[in-house]
């Protein structure tokens, strides 16, 4: 697997703002045509995603946040939005993407609200999971720094589509953004969503993209990581079976593997977890509403597991 050097914050050299007039009249004709249908649904929330208006240009801009190159997308000359994925541990207030765009530097506002996420209490059985050996700890770590690798990944291939469909078809166990707490310790907040369904249950690629990590981790499990461009990485935990090699080119749809119950969990589900800019935000965030997403899993009786 190999990683890119992510992009070091640009300068501010040759800041030179548009006209006010001028920059108004721009920004209005580009938000009098709102975003594009295949963008994700903002929401400038800790887990979020904002859509940032930028100014006009002739070409693509680059965008960077919090040091890291994001994912722009639009059209010239008017229609370009920088996609931030924001991170759960973010505070609310104002924040700002830097841009250049044919050699001119700005920076461009967003506002971040708060949102409160629910606590959920979770008992495992295998204590390992909640205080590993030494041993494992040594093996956590080592697997951490792989799987950060693998999320933090950049190509500067575009997305094919930035609006996904469900990985497998099942009943979501449990949300994104969940403060956990396994046998009365507080561990981080769930950084994707679990949706239960019956082992050997097909798990699908959301989108066109290329497999960048394989492995059979300790809290993940058989797990499977795919690259969608520009920085926008979704990955797929405790399969029960996996189909796919690093490295292949995977088509929207085409089966990653099936459900199980590997690594830490408490019944067969999926793990699937979507990152941008190397910061894990609500996948539902890329079907039109929440409910468009509930619809598309057509959810079997519950299951009821958690990881």
């Amino acid at each position: 697997m190999t990683n890119k050097t992510i992009t070091p914050p640009i300068s501010t050299a040759r800041r030179r703002p548009l006209p006010a007039a001028l920059l108004a009249v721009f920004m209005g004709l580009a938000a009098c045509c709102g975003a594009r249908a295949d963008e994700p649904r903002p929401d400038a929330v800790p887990g979020g995603i904002a859509l940032v208006q930028l100014r006009p240009s002739a070409t693509e801009p680059t965008a960077t946040y919090d040091g890291r190159q994001i994912l722009v997308t639009g059209s010239a000359p008017l229609h370009w939005h920088a996609v931030v994925g924001i991170p759960l541990s973010a505070k609310p207030g104002r924040k700002y993407v830097q841009i250049e765009s044919r050699g001119w530097h700005y920076s461009a506002p967003f506002d971040v609200h708060s949102k409160h996420y629910a606590t959920e209490h979770i008992t495992m059985k295998n204590k390992r999971m909640v205080n590993p050996t030494r041993a494992d700890l040594r093996r956590i770590a080592k697997e951490r720094d792989q799987i950060d690798g693998a999320l933090s990944h950049w190509t500067p291939r575009p997305p094919d589509s930035l609006a996904f469909i469900v990985p497998l078809h099942g009943a979501v166990s449990s949300p994104f953004g969940l403060r956990r707490v396994f046998n009365g310790e507080p561990r981080q907040p769930h950084s994707g969503i679990d949706i239960a369904a019956p082992a050997g249950t097909p798990i699908v690629a959301p989108a066109a993209g290329k497999v960048i990590d394989v492995g059979d981790y300790f809290f993940t499990g058989n797990t499977v990581i795919v690259d969608h461009g520009e920085g926008l990485i979704s990955l797929y935990c405790h399969m029960s079976v996996v189909k796919v090699i690093e490295g292949e080119d995977v088509s929207r749809g085409q089966i990653l593997g099936e459900v199980g119950m590997t690594g830490r969990t408490t019944g067969p589900h999926t793990h699937w977890g979507v990152a941008l800019n190397d910061t894990m935000v609500n996948p539902t965030l890329f079907f039109p509403s929440r409910t468009a997403f509930e619809e598309e899993l057509k959810p079997p009786a519950a299951v009821g597991a958690n990881d």
